[in-house]
């Protein structure tokens, strides 16, 4: 087990930035009147400030979580097999890909060894670049060959260095979507502090560099930002189509480094539909954006040697049956309530139909089995229905896709950042059910404004979509853990903005019949800096004590396992063990795998399945032929798996096992009815034993207090 221990001493004013509203400073023709030369000057002054502010704010953010993580490991002191370690699960299956191709002899043959890969799944050769989302890695390899830096900069330091560079990127970006929505630099301020004093809620880039969340997140937030300018209105044709490429790129990026977008992107593109439907964002500008997720998601499928999960994603087959169903339905946001309403319910009909159809109409034409295991899973998250699915229980068994914890609205809240963003979700809600009802109900709003000015509330539309942004991601990071840091970066863009918009002081303010323009400017400057204040005072002492907390990382263990196979196997030998301990053995050592922790291939999940009978309740003849059949020299048998304590009965692997193969389970507790005792022991625990029957096939050769290796037998 890798562990970290403590480290051994010894060792080595802002009123001018308000955007104006959609009525205000407009001449009867449609264009804005030019600001006056000393507004002019005091705006870009107000820019300029801004922009430095983020940017340094950004490169704190960057050497924060650097320092993290070498006061973590001691990376700059341990050895060269130990910082390989340190990139757990298919954090090192990843960046074994970089290593692979910065010590190929040429950019040409390391790029043939990804398309051509026999040794990452043994006996099959795969295209890693259709498989897998490591183009990052591939041209972060490429530019450390062509720079004039190995003399000064170590591989391994070039790509940890370029993903803490990606978080400055990531705040920058934060940072100017809350100043986008709230028209003043403060709430990016704001913003970026909340987003570094609730890190362990809003990154794990210190401790899992290589995940692919941690590529593709920064690009994502520059995207939200590109759609947030973009939604704004009176842009210029030129600003328009220079955002919209800006949103192409990010998109593009986001989806080219990580397997999940076609998810994220499913959500956002909802999110649009929403609002559309509501008549609260211009279709004109939601089309464009329907039509950049899917051209940026064909291009990566094309540069994925088209790949078939991409092609057979809900996204594709959702933005395609909008864009069908709105040709079909002409005039959908004509008439009264009732009328739209009608008209709305038969327009989500549609699309649903349509999706549902395309989407079973290109699975079947490509034989697409890839996503099938995500489908099982959701399915019995939600209590569709019991399963004895290995793979679906695997991931349910996973605390990583469980229920949000509830501590992390307490760890939230010690920041305040939970109470505003509760506050200013209640209120931009209650806003946008008003707006959507008036849109659907086609009340006049010019002659409303006329009867009761006072009382009008809008919302614009780059608001209301970062409204139903955060409250979806809000409800895919409470049903999945995982997937909180796309929910709690946006928070704190969110809070901050409410917190410092005069719109949502005004709206608070009227209702509570308290509005002055005074009043409004005073608080939505006073407020933000009472709470950075706070912030810093409770927050900055922690924060220091953090970056002066020495540590070192410690797994002797492993370490002596990777030096074994180093030294006592050939070259061409091939791993059978768990995913997560053989994403480690093919980065430290080079050798040849059976299975690994990508898990988006059906044959590789069956693969894996059969691979882990060594920990069920199968005979040794049996567990022999399995692993033979995947061309397996050596097996590793971790006694963490084996003896496992971590979960609960019913999810240890032993038992999804058990359950899988039709056993009992080990323990006291209940069974499934048709569940029937194996009439052999479990394999693990009984091969210790070395009785004939095992040492036949299998010759131990490599142990110590964690791991056992066995030699398999070559039989004829």
């Amino acid at each position: 087990m890798t562990t970290i221990r403590q480290r051994r001493v010894g060792k080595g004013t802002e009123a001018a930035e308000d955007q104006p509203s959609e009525e205000t400073n407009v001449k009867p023709d449609g264009k804005i009147p030019p600001d006056p030369p000393g507004g002019k000057l005091w705006n870009i002054l107000l820019v300029t400030v801004g922009g430095i502010v983020a940017i340094s704010l950004g490169l704190l953010t960057s050497v924060y979580v650097a320092t993290l993580h070498e006061n973590d490991l001691w990376f700059s002191n341990i050895k060269e097999v130990e910082r390989e370690i340190s990139f757990r699960t298919e954090c090192g299956l990843y960046y074994s890909y970089y290593k692979q191709m910065i010590q190929a002899a040429s950019i040409q043959q390391g790029l043939h060894g990804l398309v051509y890969d026999n040794k990452t799944e043994s006996v099959r050769t795969i295209n890693i670049l259709e498989r897998m989302n490591v183009y990052q890695e591939v041209f972060l390899s490429i530019l450390y060959r062509i720079l004039p830096i190995q003399q000064y900069l170590e591989p391994v330091y070039f790509y940890i260095y370029t993903l803490f560079g990606l978080q400055a990127v990531y705040v920058i970006a934060l940072y100017i979507t809350s100043w986008l929505l709230s028209g003043t630099w403060l709430s990016g301020l704001l913003a970026a502090c909340w987003y570094i004093t609730n890190r362990v809620d809003t990154t794990r880039v210190e401790f899992t560099i290589p995940l692919r969340e941690n590529w593709a997140l920064p690009f994502f937030a520059v995207q939200i930002a590109a759609i947030t300018y973009l939604l704004r209105t009176h842009l210029q044709p030129a600003q328009q189509r220079l955002t919209l490429m800006a949103v192409f790129i990010a998109t593009f990026l986001f989806s080219l480094t990580w397997q999940f977008n076609q998810f994220m992107m499913l959500i956002q593109a909802l999110a649009l539909f929403i609002l559309d439907c509501l008549d609260m964002l211009p279709t004109a500008k939601v089309t464009w954006l329907y039509i950049i997720q899917i051209s940026g998601l064909l291009l990566v499928c094309v540069l994925q040697f088209f790949n078939s999960m991409i092609l057979g994603s809900l996204l594709i087959s959702f933005n395609v049956s909008v864009l069908i169903a709105r040709t079909i339905q002409k005039n959908l946001k004509k008439g009264g309530l009732l009328n739209r309403l009608g008209k709305l319910i038969l327009h989500v009909l549609l699309v649903l139909c349509l999706t549902v159809l395309i989407n079973k109409f290109i699975k079947k034409i490509l034989n697409l089995e890839s996503d099938e295991h995500i489908f099982k899973f959701l399915k019995a998250k939600f209590g569709f229905g019991a399963t004895r699915d290995f793979d679906a229980n695997l991931y349910l068994c996973e605390e990583a896709f469980g229920l949000l914890p509830l501590n992390t609205f307490s760890r939230l809240s010690s920041t305040l950042l939970f109470y505003v963003y509760g506050f200013v979700l209640f209120l931009l809600t209650v806003a946008a059910v008003i707006v959507a009802f008036r849109n659907l109900s086609g009340s006049n709003q010019a002659q409303l404004k006329g009867k009761m000015e006072e009382y009008t509330v809008t919302l614009r539309p780059d608001a209301a979509y970062s409204l139903v942004h955060t409250v979806l991601f809000g409800c895919l990071a409470l049903s999945t853990m995982r997937m909180k840091y796309l929910w709690t970066s946006h928070m704190c863009v969110f809070a901050s903005f409410g917190l410092c918009s005069a719109e949502v002081w005004k709206l608070l303010l009227k209702c509570l019949h308290l509005y002055t323009p005074q009043r409004t400017q005073v608080i939505k400057y006073s407020i933000p800096i009472i709470t950075l204040l706070y912030i810093s005072f409770k927050f900055w002492p922690g924060i220091m004590d953090e970056l002066s907390e020495l540590r070192e990382f410690y797994d002797p263990d492993t370490v002596e396992l990777m030096n074994w196979i180093k030294s006592n196997t050939p070259s061409t030998a091939v791993f059978a063990g768990s995913m997560q301990l053989l994403a480690g053995v093919k980065l430290c050592t080079g050798r040849t795998l059976t299975n690994h922790p990508h898990y988006e291939d059906k044959n590789l999940r069956e693969r894996t399945k059969q691979i882990y009978q060594i920990y069920a309740k199968r005979s040794p003849g049996d567990v022999h032929g399995i692993l033979r059949s995947f061309g397996t020299d050596y097996v590793i048998l971790e006694d963490s798996i084996c003896y496992e304590r971590r979960h609960s009965r019913g999810c240890r692997l032993r038992d999804l096992l058990d359950v899988a193969n039709g056993h009992i389970m080990d323990g006291l507790g209940e069974n499934e009815p048709d569940l029937k005792p194996s009439v052999y022991p479990r394999f693990c625990e009984e091969i210790k034993k070395n009785l004939p029957s095992y040492t036949t096939h299998f010759t131990r050769v490599f142990q110590n207090k964690t791991f056992h290796v066995y030699k398999l037998a070559k039989h004829k």
